[in-house]
């Protein structure tokens, strides 16, 4: 693992693929590699970009990466799309999707399964970050499956959330509805050309407006990506969140309330790890089960039994 971390600090593409497979896999060789990584971490910027399919997220993240490679920045992408039920792989190819930046090396594009992932982010997806911001990518993007109550996934990974909506369809009550009124950092009101665009930058201003008073009051972005307008607007929007995270030691203390997430999770992980290869005796577990059945035994009870024999 040595040699691989070492590849991975001098932005080897090879290797960074081979560490993303490894984390996918779940391999157990992953967590002393990505120890050996970490301290080399922290330096990019992690943009998330979320919304409703159709809303154009893909366009916009390819017009974002044009944005920082024009500044000679390195950039990573990491696209999560719906797993293949037969193959547990990515279904939609955002490498076909941003072709365009395939061959450039100073781009790193990954398609990566949701794995059914509640969010719609699985756990490989915050590894693979760190592998990223260690090969030397100075931003990062993540791009998600959809939109909704189980994507606020995404919160707990970017430095910069942009949740893209579009007039069509009344993404604008729909996202009150969500629930996700809480992550955006900047709204993007794509395809902006189309009909009630007005109404639907309206509305998502009133909703803000009614929102609690926050120390970040979400921007509201309109752009029309496939002809290249407004984008300036949204560059500077991510430009001006930035400024304030760095503002005032703002960025440490988010990434701090990041890390105390990443470590409980990970913590409930390795439990829950240890607890099923302990359970997973099949006569003991269908004795409990018969038990239950002839009502000689409880779950509550059962599940009592169980968290007695498990070694922590």
């Amino acid at each position: 693992m040595k040699e691989l971390a070492e590849k991975i600090l001098t932005g080897d593409r090879r290797a960074a693929a081979r560490a993303i497979s490894l984390v996918e896999n779940n391999e157990p060789e992953k967590q002393e590699l990505l120890s050996q990584i970490y301290p080399h971490t922290g330096k990019a910027h992690i943009i998330g970009i979320t919304g409703a399919p159709g809303s154009g997220k893909s366009t916009l993240a390819d017009r974002i990466i044009d944005h920082y490679r024009k500044q000679e920045l390195q950039v990573g992408v990491i696209a999560v799309d719906p797993t293949s039920p037969f193959t547990g792989g990515a279904i939609l190819g955002d490498r076909i999707r941003m072709q365009e930046h395939a061959l450039d090396p100073g781009v790193f594009i990954r398609s990566m399964g949701s794995r059914g992932s509640l969010g719609g982010l699985s756990r490989a997806t915050r590894e693979a970050i760190t592998i990223l911001d260690a090969m030397g990518r100075d931003v990062v993007l993540v791009e998600t499956v959809g939109v909704g109550q189980s994507e606020v996934d995404i919160v707990k990974m970017a430095d910069t959330t942009l949740v893209v909506l579009t007039p069509a369809g009344g993404d604008g009550v729909q996202t009150l509805k969500a629930g996700i009124m809480e992550i955006a950092d900047i709204f993007v009101v794509n395809k902006a050309d189309m009909d009630g665009a007005d109404r639907t930058i309206r509305e998502v201003n009133m909703m803000l407006d009614l929102s609690p008073s926050l120390p970040w009051r979400p921007l509201v972005v309109a752009t029309k990506t496939l002809q290249n307008e407004g984008l300036e607007d949204l560059y500077s929007s991510i430009r001006e969140h930035r400024a304030y995270l760095e503002a005032e030691g703002r960025l440490r203390e988010f990434r701090k309330k990041k890390a105390r997430l990443e470590i409980l999770e990970l913590v409930e992980h390795k439990i829950k790890d240890r607890v099923w290869s302990q359970v997973h005796d099949e006569a003991y577990f269908e004795k409990l089960l018969e038990q239950i059945l002839k009502k000689t035994l409880d779950p509550y009870s059962a599940a009592d039994q169980i968290l007695e024999n498990i070694k922590l």
